[in-house]
């Protein structure tokens, strides 16, 4: 048993040493087809290295039997949006090839409705899937912002902000780490963020309507994001008493064990 987990975990690991290695490859082939600057090359390499680390620690603690093709779809996303990051953080020393950031940004997006799809599918899907999928949306949408920010200013921002706004509120509030009802209003508000942003970012709009796609993706979060925590503030007690519930239940059934044979 010990050989086979130790020869899953090199199997893995190897999986992450390959998304680092294409991380790799594709700053190569923007760098020296763009002549990307330090600025790009310097996040784009901090992007892998910290994709790698963090997708490696996430499968040590998760210890899951593959890596499964709906994570190696997600992986891929995850190299198209270093791409994007470098190409970002490259755009504040010189004009980027927008063409190029495009079509990286539309490939990441068009396969963000294909790693689900293969999951359910294949029956691969997985916590640990669902929350890399998560995080690679929410990090492009950042980068997105970031870079449609320099265009309308700097309220754009909060686009990207607000997800990490959020968990960082759930530290100190509890209540917003309870579960969420499915709900089609929040996937669809979820999707239009990046071709929202990606419309504004491309440059094919005038200023004045690029800042009310801008907005409209903002407005349309913030409700979003706003109808979510009013739920959750509503029923925080009764989550609360659920969990007092278990609790006592876990309590009682100690109790009734203490002192039998």
């Amino acid at each position: 048993m010990a050989l086979n987990n130790t020869y899953d975990a090199r199997l893995l690991q190897q999986e992450t040493a390959v998304g680092a290695g294409v991380q790799l490859l594709l700053l190569t082939v923007l760098g020296t087809a763009l002549g990307m600057g330090p600025a790009g090359w310097l996040t784009g390499l901090a992007f892998a290295l910290a994709t790698w680390a963090v997708l490696s620690r996430a499968l040590h603690r998760t210890r899951p039997r593959s890596f499964g093709p709906a994570n190696r779809v997600t992986l891929g996303r995850a190299t198209l949006v270093g791409g994007v990051t470098a190409l970002v953080a490259d755009s504040f020393q010189s004009p980027p090839p927008v063409t190029v950031l495009v079509a990286l940004t539309a490939v990441a997006l068009i396969l963000d409705a294909v790693d689900g799809k293969v999951a359910r599918r294949t029956g691969s899907s997985s916590a640990l899937g669902a929350r890399f999928d998560m995080e690679v949306d929410a990090f492009l949408i950042l980068v997105l912002s970031v870079y449609v920010a320099t265009t309308v200013g700097p309220w754009a921002l909060l686009i990207g902000g607000m997800r990490y706004a959020f968990v960082a509120a759930a530290r100190f509030l509890p209540w917003l780490n309870n579960a969420l009802p499915p709900s089609t209003g929040r996937k669809t508000v979820a999707a239009l963020q990046g071709v929202l942003l990606l419309l504004a970012g491309s440059g094919i709009l005038p200023y004045a309507p690029t800042f009310g796609v801008v907005a409209l993706a903002l407005g349309l979060l913030t409700w979003s994001f706003g109808r979510d925590i009013a739920w959750l503030w509503r029923t925080r007690g009764s989550a609360e008493r659920e969990v007092a519930a278990v609790e006592v239940e876990l309590l009682h059934r100690e109790t009734a064990g203490v002192g039998a044979p």
